[in-house]
This record gives C-alpha cells, structure tokens and sequence, in this order.
C-alpha cells in the first residue's frame, strides 16, 4: 500500500534533517548538492498540496540544521538566511516578474550578479573597527561562535582600513578553499594516513570548525565576502554594488567576478558566461546568485521565513550525481595496464548522461570500499573523465561483498603484476595478449607514431579477430587480396590502405621508437633517446645508467626501456619490423657535451626570454643538464624570464637559485 501524503511529508522531513545534520554538523555530507535539492523541491510541493500538513518546523521553513555543542551560540543581529533556488531558463523569468510585480515596476531592473561559491557561510561583526565576533549561518538566527578560528583565516583583516570607521560594521561571506590547495590538503592527508577530504567545500567547513585554531591557522582558507549584515555609524549604501564597494574600501575580499546585469537577458547572458569559465575558476562554484542592486527595493521586496523575495540562486548542471554501481569490469590497456571501471546505472551529471566511471586502480577500490550494489556519488567536471567520489555507506544493500581484484589477465589469463609501489598493475602477456594486440596495432598505426592513413579502430578489430594479424610486423605482410576481403573494403580503399602501409615504412627512429608503445616511452621522450643515442641498436642496448644521462629519462623510463628490449618476443618483433623495409635517415648522435655549471644539473624555465624555449632547453641539454617542467627540492637552477610567475615563486621559498636570461647566457657562453 503507498504512503499517504502525511507519511510521504514526514519521511522526507525525516531525511532532510539527517542530511542538515551530517552537512551542518558534521561536514560530512552523505549526498549530493542536487540530490538534496530534489528532496527539499519534492517537500515544498507535498507542502504546497497539502497545506493542512505545512508546518514552522519543516526544513522548508527554516535554514541550515542543527549547530554543534563544541562551539558556543551566537544569536544574528539579522537573521542569516538561505536563497531561492532556480534550476532553468523559466524560474528565472517567474523570479523577476515576481520582482516587478511587487514592485511595480514595468522597466528592466538592475540586478547584481555573482558566483555561488561553494563554501561555508559566516557572518563577521566589527566593532569601531575590530572583529570582536564570527559566527556560522547555524539554522539562520543562531550560528556557532568560530571567532578565533576566522582570526587565523582574516590576518591582517581582522582590522578594518580606511577612514570614518563605522561603530557596528556585519559582513556576510564564504570561506572557500581552492581547488589547488584542496589537493595539496588532501596529498598531506594521505601521505599521514589520515582521512581524505571528499571535496573543497568539505575541506573548508572541517577546517574552520576545529576546536584547535592552531589547525585551521594551517589550513589553505580563503574568503569573499558578499553582503552585509547590522551597520550602525555610517550610512547604508543605497545600492547592492556599493555596499560591495564599501566592504572592498575597508580592506574585506570580494570577488572580481561581481557585475551589474539589466533585466532577465543580462541574468541569463552571465550566467553562460561563468558557466563557461567554471572549469577554469580557482575555486568551486554550483551557480550564479542575482541580487535586486537597489537596497530601499531589498526592503520593499521582504523575505520569507527561509529566504529573501530579491535574491535568487541560479544553479548550474550537477557536477556530482547519485547513482548505483551494477558491476566492475577490468580493461587492459594497449601496454597490459589494469584498469577496473565501474558500470553505472545511466544518470544525467555534468551535462552528459554517464553509465561508466574510472576506478583508477586497487589502492582506489579499497580507499572507496566500493562495492557492487552501492549508491555512489559519480562526479564529472568539465571533459574530466567521470569519477566515483564516495559512497553512500548508509544505502548499502546486505551482503554486498568486497571486490576482489583479479590475479591474472581477464584477456589472456596471464600472471598480473604490479609495478614499482604496486599502484599500477600490468598484465605480463605483452604481445600474447589480444586486448594489448589490438592496442598496440593502433597505437602503432596512429597519426603520431607511423601513421597508416584509413587503418582505423574497426580494420584493426577484424584484422585481429579474423587472425589476418597477430602483430604490429604482420601489417607489412598483408597483400591487397588480404585487404579486400575486410568487410565494406571497395578496392579503392583497399589499394589506398596497402599504399599507405607502404609509405609508413619511412619514417622517423624517434617516431619508429614512439610507435612500438613502450610503457611511459611518449613522444618527447623518443626524441631524446633518438638525438642522443643516434641509432636503434645504441637504445636497445643502452644499459640503465646510460638512459639515465638523457634528459626526461630516470629510473623508471629507464628500466621500462631496459625490460622491453630484454623480452626476446619483443626483440622478434622489431627485427621482423626492420627486415620488412621500415627505415630512416641516419641520425648522428648528440655532440660531446661541453661542460659548465650546468652540467648535470636540474634546470626548469620560465617567463619569456629573448630566444625561445626550444632553444633556451637545447643549450641546456647540450650542456648536459635535465630541463623539467616543474620546480621542485630536487630542482638545482631556475632560468626566470620576463613575467616569471608561480615557478619563480616557488623556487625563491624552497631556496632554489633563481638565475636571470644575462647569467644564464654567460654561464653557457658559445654553446
């Protein structure tokens, strides 16, 4: 028998205020943002058609959740409330004729637009200038005191600057950790053995209510603040735009990213152009807020119990979704790396509808406890392939086992085996395997490596599963016969297919070398070895110190080379390649090098100089340096050009010598 409406309204009640609490209370939301909307949106209209039922306590009516004990009360001046949520083109249109309707206004109104930060909410009270109080949003009229945790976040901004200081002087912002600095957070966690953070937001509200302020001192926060609260000594700015202004006179952060919009079309017209740029925002956002800008409107327009009438929040697609795992499969890669995906019940996140997700790997699984049957948390931002961020441990079905990841090849039943800290796991078939045949046949093929024109993904399946090839040499033994009996091959393209095989066998060693798909062997890479060793006997012999001394090749690179060339089917392969014609123009090897004082030396380049990168790292390479990209302790001189940014940065605080284009060209001198 179904729930009656009044059953049906109490549960989802129920729900909602367990989900306040783990959000709220706990930091530790078991749902997702949107999945959360759906519940509150599903309890607003059971409320709205069954008003006999309404109440003050429901979540419809009040803001936030229950606050935690560790911190003392602290009741708002005024009250902090939630906003209005938009999920479309025509909310926003009913929200603003809602506006001039009350109003009464027929004109365009101006509105000031801003990102949703997703963050934590907090309201900063300065007294002749001092921030005597912090508080959370809490359920809107009553927030946790955090003074002493927002001192460390504020700095120097526990004073206000600036002249004609107010007596009382409330601001409303979000405190927020960047996307970068959420990972950096999260490495330190791990690397300690501690609990990860699910994401920024997370991270932020866990970090500001620590009952240690030492701890939350030594977090990345940030702050933007977007409103004010209770003024006394100064006037109230009679726009939205100024008293933003006037935060920003007095020392407070605000976001650059504000700006005034006329009527619905200007609304709309920001919030394309945020949602295109979300992907390369420093911090998380999950919509746009727009604000009636006129403050005696502000007045006019009221608030209801839960949210103001002239402000509303224009969501953005979910980047996070809830769905349930139906299984785990394994896929091999083209170089015998072991991938487990999740196959997922189809939902709509990101803009796309997503069925499958990355894993990642073993440790990922057993990080996650993932298990078939749950309901996961899928995140996909931008073109990020889709990811499972968490689990609903709550929702696990019983009995649901742990996975176990397989011991051999679900392809070729071949041993698996793990590679350096074990993270990445191989299949040991190489070339025995049908799922690295295929693979390494059109990655062979592919633009970069030997570029067989017309010899695409489907040609390479049947010519793998018909048995016509076993291996990347068996294509220069195909005849036009061979070719023509694929399925839909017309003679003409058949005859284009065997001339572009042909015509593949000229060639380059370093895209020769590039094209056999040698594990972490990428294009740059075969460039070195090719300008350095000169010759393929010079690279399948090299031993591993000798790889060593060419630049982006260490240890790693090094014995993946060494254990490819030491696997006699391997070495098969590349003879019976060579004998079919496959050749290139002789390469002289790599001049001495001529030493200074960067020889052997980790060199890394930025800002622009007078001559181009390209050539800046040959003179260095010709000196017998290693030119990386990033800076590390490890990094022996940085090369700053004009503009260096983050890299000079971080060279100059890990102590690392910063060498201007002058020093650098007189320490290489005629090179």
């Amino acid at each position: 028998m179904s729930a009656s409406p009044k059953q049906r309204i109490l549960g989802l009640r129920e729900q909602i205020d367990y989900h306040n609490y783990r959000y709220y209370s706990l930091d530790d939301p078991e749902i997702t943002d949107s999945a959360y909307d759906r519940l509150i949106r599903d309890l607003e209209e059971l409320e709205h058609k069954y008003p006999q039922y309404q109440s003050p306590q429901s979540p419809t009516q009040n803001v936030g959740g229950a606050f935690s004990k560790t911190f003392s009360e602290v009741a708002h001046a005024i009250p902090m409330r939630s906003l209005g949520n938009a999920f479309n083109e025509e909310e926003i249109f009913a929200f603003d004729r809602r506006v001039r309707e009350l109003l009464e206004e027929n004109n365009d109104i101006e509105y000031i637009a801003e990102p949703k930060l997703d963050g934590l909410a907090v309201s900063l009270r300065y007294e002749d200038g001092w921030l005597v109080q912090a508080a959370t949003r809490g359920d809107g009229k009553t927030g946790e005191n955090i003074t002493q945790n927002m001192r460390m976040v504020l700095g120097s901004s526990t004073q206000l600057r600036g002249n004609s200081i107010p007596e009382v002087f409330e601001v409303r912002g979000e405190v927020f950790m960047s996307r970068n600095d959420f990972a950096r957070l999260n490495d330190k966690q791990k690397t300690r053995g501690k609990k990860l953070f699910v994401n920024p937001r997370n991270a932020a509200a866990g970090s500001l209510r620590q009952l240690d302020p030492a701890v939350t001192a030594s977090r990345p926060l940030k702050i933007f603040c977007y409103a004010l609260g209770e003024v006394r000594g100064v006037s109230v700015p009679d726009t939205h735009l100024e008293s933003l202004e006037m935060i920003g006179a007095f020392g407070l952060p605000i976001t650059d990213l504000i700006q005034p919009v006329s009527g619905v079309k200007g609304c709309l017209d920001y919030h394309r152009t945020i949602l295109e740029r979300r992907s390369d925002l420093p911090f998380d956002i999950d919509g746009v807020v727009y604000k009636v800008s006129r403050m005696d409107w502000q007045q006019q327009l009221g608030h209801t119990a839960r949210a103001p009438r002239w402000a509303i929040a224009h969501k953005f697609p979910a980047q996070e979704e809830m769905t349930i795992l139906e299984s785990i499969d394994i896929q091999v890669g083209r170089t015998g790396a072991i991938t487990p995906v999740a196959r997922l019940k189809p939902v709509f996140v990101g803009g796309v509808t997503v069925s499958n997700a990355t894993l990642h790997n073993q440790e990922e699984i057993k990080r996650l406890d993932v298990r078939v049957g749950d309901t996961v948390i899928v995140r996909r931002a931008g073109d990020v392939i889709p990811e499972i961020v968490s689990v609903v441990v709550s929702s696990r079905p019983e009995g649901a086992l742990e996975f176990e990841f397989p011991v051999t090849c679900p392809e070729c039943d071949s041993a698996i085996v793990n590679e350096g800290d074990g993270v990445i796991a191989r299949c040991s078939g190489g070339l025995f395997c049908e799922a690295q045949k295929k693979q390494s046949i059109k990655h062979f093929a592919s633009r970069k490596a030997m570029d067989i024109e017309g010899l695409g993904d489907k040609l390479v399946d049947q010519l793998v599963t018909d048995k016509k090839i076993s291996d990347v040499a068996d294509l220069f033994s195909l005849s036009l016969e061979d070719i023509s009996g694929l399925d839909r091959m017309a003679d003409k393209s058949a005859g284009n297919l065997s001339n572009a095989i042909e015509s593949s066998k000229s060639t380059t060693l370093a895209r020769f070398l590039y094209s056999l798909g040698i594990p972490l062997v990428g294009e740059t890479t075969a460039e070195n070895l090719a300008d350095n060793l000169g010759s393929l006997k010079s690279i399948m012999s090299a031993t591993t110190e000798m790889l060593q001394t060419i630049p982006d090749v260490g240890p790693i690179v090094a014995q993946s080379l060494r254990t490819f060339f030491e696997q006699n089917h391997n070495v098969e392969v590349v003879n019976r390649l060579i004998d079919s014609g496959i050749h290139w123009p002789a390469i002289e090897a790599s001049a001495p090098v001529q030493e200074n004082m960067f020889t052997g030396k980790t060199v890394v380049l930025t800002g622009a100089l007078s001559i181009s990168r390209a050539e800046a790292k040959l003179i260095l390479q010709s000196s017998g340096a290693k030119v990386t990209g990033s800076v590390s302790a490890k990094t022996d001189y940085v090369i700053a050009g004009e503009d260096a940014g983050s890299k000079a940065e971080k060279a100059e605080k890990l102590g690392v010598s910063i060498l201007d284009e002058n020093q650098f060209m007189e320490n290489v001198g005629n090179l």
